[in-house]
């Protein structure tokens, strides 16, 4: 049964909806935690501001993720807002089956969670709910600190592909 099924009408096929939100830009992350004494970390590209006051944010991830068990008994975690130099760090994170903390282009906080060295920006939260939604969870988070680097700019994925914005391209 097919989750348009479940919900009583027609929807989108995956391939359909992948393919409109591939004409949709967004921001390059990787978030990370540590499990089991290991640093644990993995890209996305759909974390959100839910809330500024209480400052909340949110991401996806897939429950067959290699990182899932990580992220679901983790208590805190970070997310590192990649500059558009840092493709090459996406790209290694978003590769299964190598150590993707085998670089030495992370820190770790005091607090234990590893974050991306000079990224845009990087974000300590709290995770506060695992829900799961589809064939994923939505993790929602409470940010605790932060750090941001105003004169980078940002990488931004769009059609599979990894783009640095900069002057240039405001309008």
């Amino acid at each position: 049964m097919t989750a348009g099924e479940r919900l009583g009408e027609d929807c989108l096929t995956a391939e359909q909806y992948k393919s409109v939100f591939r004409q949709h830009p967004a921001g390059v992350a990787v978030i990370a935690t540590t499990h089991q004494g290991r640093p644990v970390g993995f890209t996305a590209t759909s974390v959100i501001s839910v809330s500024a006051d209480p400052p909340l944010l949110a991401f996806s991830l897939a429950a067959t993720s290699s990182s899932a068990p990580a992220i679901t008994t983790a208590d805190t975690l970070t997310i590192s807002l990649l500059t558009g130099t840092q493709d090459h760090i996406a790209a290694r994170f978003a590769t299964t089956g190598i150590d993707r903390f085998a670089t030495n282009d992370w820190t770790t906080l005091p607090t234990g969670e590893p974050i991306i060295d000079n990224a845009h920006a990087w974000i300590r939260a709290r995770i506060l709910e695992r829900t799961p939604v589809g064939g994923s969870y939505l993790i929602s988070l409470l940010a605790l600190t932060a750090n941001a680097q105003p004169e980078t700019t940002p990488l931004v994925f769009h059609d599979r592909t990894y783009h640095r914005l900069g002057p240039h391209t405001a309008i």
